[in-house]
């Protein structure tokens, strides 16, 4: 099993779970991965996804090269993205976050990075270019200006850098790495699912449509979310100055 996918409350592990490769991606990885990825998705039950890796020395040091020379882009294993699912998602990064490990944490809504952590794209350096939408996503993140510096000289930075140049939200001991994700997971918990929900849909499609395209888009998940028995309770909550009990609905 390389992705050890459990559900703690309302709250989805995710554990890429090769350590003794330093949880590179193969083709098992993402047909596993994909899977757990349906399947939080189509739980009503669970809010909110953290995604990190196993051992001590790698949130993932990207594909596994050996697999990877030998098989064509057709016989790679397409997958459900982080981004394509509206709930959030946490990366929890620790030591090499690399090519295809930091296209899959920056998947994610929010990136949390351990102060021993390694990130970059160096797949120059081995002549080849960071794919997988990698070119695409960056740009939109960060200014062009970074994201040249880590795609043309492939070398790595620290977490300290990736924190200045807007790649991870936060950094912290590594100890205290699963613990900042899970306290960040329960405040995302507290709040309505259906407004998060929304909110990140929101975000992520407006990106790419005209403002007419996104006011439609706006109204139609305003009148989704103000329709439902969260928003009813959320209301009421606030009236009577008590916490909500919100159940997706």
């Amino acid at each position: 099993m390389t992705v050890d996918y459990k559900k703690e409350g309302r709250i989805a592990i995710f554990t890429i779970n090769r350590p003794e490769a330093m949880n590179a991606q193969n083709a098992q990885f993402h047909r596993e991965l994909n899977e757990a990825f349906i399947d939080f998705r189509d739980d009503p039950n669970v809010w909110v996804g953290i995604i990190h890796g196993a051992g001590d020395k790698a949130f993932s040091a990207g594909a596994d090269i050996k697999e990877f020379r030998t098989i064509s882009n057709e016989q790679r294993p397409g997958r459900l993205r982080a981004e394509q699912i509206w709930k959030p998602f946490i990366a929890a990064i620790h030591g090499y976050c690399l090519g295809g490990g930091l296209e899959l944490a920056m998947e994610c809504d929010l990136r949390i990075a351990a102060e021993n952590a390694l990130l970059g794209y160096p797949e120059v350096t081995i002549g080849f270019f960071p794919g997988s939408r990698c070119t695409l996503r960056l740009p939109r993140y960060i200014t062009r200006t970074y994201v040249m510096e880590l795609m043309l000289m492939g070398q790595q930075i620290d977490a300290r850098e990736a924190y200045r140049m807007g790649l991870v939200n936060k950094v912290v001991p590594l100890d205290q790495l699963m613990l900042t994700a899970r306290e960040w997971a329960e405040i995302i918990c507290q709040a309505g699912p259906l407004g998060v929900s929304a909110a990140k849909e929101m975000i992520i499609m407006g990106h790419d449509i005209t403002m007419e395209e996104g006011v439609k888009l706006e109204q139609k998940l305003l009148g989704h979310v103000r329709s439902s028995e969260d928003f009813m309770e959320g209301a009421r909550a606030f009236a009577e100055k008590r916490k909500p009990v919100f159940k997706g609905r």
